[in-house]
């Protein structure tokens, strides 16, 4: 069997053209397989979107944590204000019954919540019990007056 130039070129050629093709194949799947920078670039994208999410989040949670610190102090400062103006009202009607000649001998106790004055104690009269509502009621910023004073009560000798 004797082997001719043209066979030669039956067999190379085909075979040219395999590798050819191997060589198209391979090359195709390089271009589309993304290189270190692109990888890169990615992953610098990926942490960048991450980032912006977590500072977006502190700063929500931020915001409201500082909302509530805000109203904390606002309630905080009313609470304190409405104390130092109870503390006053309590002050100014004990001073009143004090500079009160009816009412100066006896012993009344004097609570202030809210603006809400509130008279305790035993006292000697009606009397005395009436001129220390008068009296209360007068004073600057007693929105109501709880008077809970009660008459002494009289031993037989």
């Amino acid at each position: 069997m004797n082997v001719t130039n043209k066979d030669k070129q039956n067999i190379v050629i085909p075979s040219v053209i395999v590798a050819m093709s191997f060589a198209v194949v391979f090359s195709l799947a390089a271009c589309q397989q993304e290189g270190p920078a692109e990888k890169v670039g990615q992953k610098l994208d990926r942490t960048i979107e991450n980032a912006e999410k977590k500072i977006e989040h502190i700063t929500e949670q931020t915001g409201k944590e500082i909302s509530e610190a805000r109203k904390s102090l606002a309630d905080k400062a009313e609470a304190s204000g409405q104390y130092i103006s109870d503390s006053v009202i309590t002050s100014n009607v004990k001073t009143a019954i004090i500079s009160d000649p009816l009412l100066k001998a006896s012993d009344i106790k004097v609570t202030t919540v809210n603006g809400t004055v509130q008279l305790s104690g035993m006292v000697e009269s009606q009397q005395v019990i009436d001129r220390a509502a008068e009296v209360t009621s007068k004073q600057k910023d007693v929105k109501l007056l709880q008077n809970n004073l009660t008459v002494k009560a009289v031993l037989p000798e």
